[in-house]
């Protein structure tokens, strides 16, 4: 641990007013227009940023844009569709993207489905594995390159403390057999972080500039939880729970630190600092055993490329 994300307490609080200034910087969020992904945005929009707001619903993008612009009338926000449960959707987007962009500087993995019945993916997997983990898996192989020509670029992707209780369930992917709400949605986040620190594996054995980072919010108050489609899940998590949560603004700090702090270095977590992660300052928290297994890495990792298509090409060292 280094630099001053390592010598917080619990009276130091690292706040939005810290970031740096992020002009001439582009940024992606996916899951932009609400909770921690609007969040987000809003914070880098006001440094200065350009931010492509990838979101699944563009009418609701555009209401969110006009929210932030007349905020921050400066905001340089760009609205983009992209259903990250549809493969087909990702390769559409990274396609144009890549046509009309000739660098990216960060990519924040952001959007999630959150224990919803048991539903498949148009490609026929279970909708949080391939919302939460194969979609951000696929778009960030797509956009490799334009990453790696991007200034400092960094992949921040955004798992859960809830990753501690996750397992793979790699004879069951899509919960044919046996599936429960959350159970599958653990998964994810454990997919999540497992991504991440195969990605700062992968990519520090190359010699790429790129750096890969985890978060994870705590317990903040989102529509994830407030409107989460199971009755119990939504009793439990939007209501029974609220009273623990942490706004989105606070919630969002971990990914902002991750994706814009200078002393962050990757293959680093970022969580809240507070009880048991659920709220508090940016600081750095552990990766569960099972996130940094290397078999289970390289299982995933080989599994997400047969079902996405996508091989990574990384650049290797001059």
């Amino acid at each position: 641990m280094s630099g001053n994300l390592c010598r917080m307490s619990n009276q130091e609080r690292w706040t939005t007013a810290e970031i740096p200034d992020q002009s001439k910087r582009v940024f992606l969020v996916t899951g932009a227009n609400s909770g921690l992904g609007l969040a987000t945005t809003r914070a880098l929009a006001r440094k200065g940023a350009k931010v492509i707001m990838a979101v699944r619903d563009e009418a609701k993008g555009r209401r969110a844009v006009a929210q932030l612009t007349a905020e921050h009338p400066g905001a340089d926000l760009e609205v983009r569709r992209l259903d990250l449960a549809d493969l087909d959707s990702v390769r559409a987007f990274a396609g144009q993207l890549r046509a009309e962009r000739p660098r990216l500087d960060v990519l924040v993995n952001n959007a999630g489905l959150m224990a919803p019945p048991r539903t498949l993916s148009p490609q026929g997997h279970e909708v949080q594995f391939a919302a939460n983990h194969l979609g951000h898996f696929a778009l960030t192989g797509l956009l490799l390159d334009l990453l790696e020509a991007g200034d400092d670029p960094r992949v921040v992707t955004v798992s859960s403390s809830n990753h501690r209780q996750g397992k793979i369930f790699f004879d069951d992917i899509s919960g044919e057999r046996k599936y429960s709400p959350m159970g599958y949605y653990n998964q994810s986040k454990l997919a999540n972080a497992v991504f991440g620190w195969q990605l700062h594996q992968r990519l520090t054995t190359a010699g790429s500039p790129v750096r890969s980072l985890l978060a994870h919010p705590g317990y903040t108050s989102t529509n994830l939880q407030t409107g989460a489609p199971v009755a119990m899940v939504k009793f439990v998590f939007g209501r029974l729970l609220l009273p623990l949560a942490q706004s989105p603004d606070q919630g969002a700090l971990t990914t902002l630190y991750a994706a814009t702090a200078a002393d962050v270095q990757g293959g680093q977590f970022v969580g809240p600092g507070g009880m048991a992660e659920l709220r508090g300052a940016p600081t750095l928290v552990k990766l569960a055993p099972r996130g940094a297994d290397a078999e289970t890495g390289r299982r995933l990792w080989e599994l997400s490329e047969e079902l996405t298509g996508v091989r990574y090409a990384f650049r290797t060292a001059a």
